[in-house]
């Protein structure tokens, strides 16, 4: 897998190449870009980047004095793509919402357009369902005990956490790639807590969001009808809230749609794109 040696440390990362429009896809906690990997062979002629970001899912401890609050992970998340040279991004989050604030820090100059899949947003920074495990991670061995939490069946799949994220139900083998790097290095569990507990109070959320009025560029929203996490109105609420904002609901998901709905999300995103320019490169040979 490439990497990049970035400020805050090393970043693994995915790239199928190409002349295709560029594609960077955003993970939750702590996911990796397996993510996508129902989503990604569907958009045939765009390049897909997909950054493994210090959310306790990578693979390599970040620096001990990283700033890995959502703010820091964010502008991680800029410097990635300005070091790797990538112009007219369209940038695609589901879960976490973070990415957002590139455009509330000044920073969203490469990214021509948004697309916010069933994402954190407003003051919802973790979803409500999430609050108890952040709590647990700011506690000392906390990720620790959240990791072999992980391995209950009753745990994992419980409807309030990683089980309601999907209707269809997360892999296995998925959901202990997720949480393998966190089991096995204590470096990896310092990221982890240093992410999972540093959302910003609700006034300083609603703060940024206000700046978002700015993006004058596309925005595609798509909500899921089945979510647990993100809230039903935040859809339209987001929506309205971008100048060129678009929404879209995908029936029969839950958060991950790109595990629940992945070519029913590959139909409108390729529709989205090629509405506003980003029309996919030919095939070759």
């Amino acid at each position: 897998m490439p990497q990049i040696v970035l400020s805050s440390g090393t970043v693994d990362y995915q790239d199928t190449g190409g002349d295709g429009p560029v594609l960077v896809f955003c993970h939750g906690l702590p996911m990796n870009e397996t993510q996508w990997r129902k989503v990604v062979p569907l958009l045939h002629g765009y390049r897909c980047v997909l950054p493994t970001l210090p959310l306790g899912g990578h693979r390599r401890p970040m620096a001990p004095d990283a700033d890995l609050s959502h703010r820091g992970v964010a502008l991680l998340l800029g410097e990635f793509i300005e070091r790797l040279g990538l112009d007219d991004v369209t940038l695609v989050l589901n879960d976490w919402g973070g990415g957002q604030f590139l455009v509330s820090e000044g920073k969203a100059q490469r990214v021509a357009r948004l697309v916010l899949v069933a994402c954190e947003a407003f003051d919802n920074f973790p979803p409500g369902p999430a609050r108890a495990a952040a709590a647990v991670c700011g506690v000392p061995g906390g990720v620790w005990l959240l990791t072999r939490l992980m391995r209950l069946p009753a745990f994992r799949n419980s409807r309030n956490g990683y089980g309601g994220m999907s209707l269809r139900g997360i892999p296995d083998e998925i959901m202990d790639d997720w949480f393998a790097p966190a089991t096995r290095s204590k470096a990896i569990r310092r990221d982890f807590a240093k992410f999972a507990t540093s959302a910003p109070r609700r006034g300083t959320l609603l703060a940024w969001s206000e700046r978002l009025r700015a993006f004058d560029r596309p925005v595609l929203v798509v909500w899921a009808t089945e979510d647990r996490l993100m809230p039903r109105e935040h859809g339209p609420r987001l929506a309205e809230l971008y100048p060129q904002g678009r929404l879209v609901v995908i029936a029969d998901s839950s958060t991950l749609v790109p595990e629940d709905q992945p070519e029913r999300l590959a139909d409108v995103l390729t529709d989205f794109l090629t509405r506003t320019g980003a029309e996919p490169a030919p095939p070759t040979g």
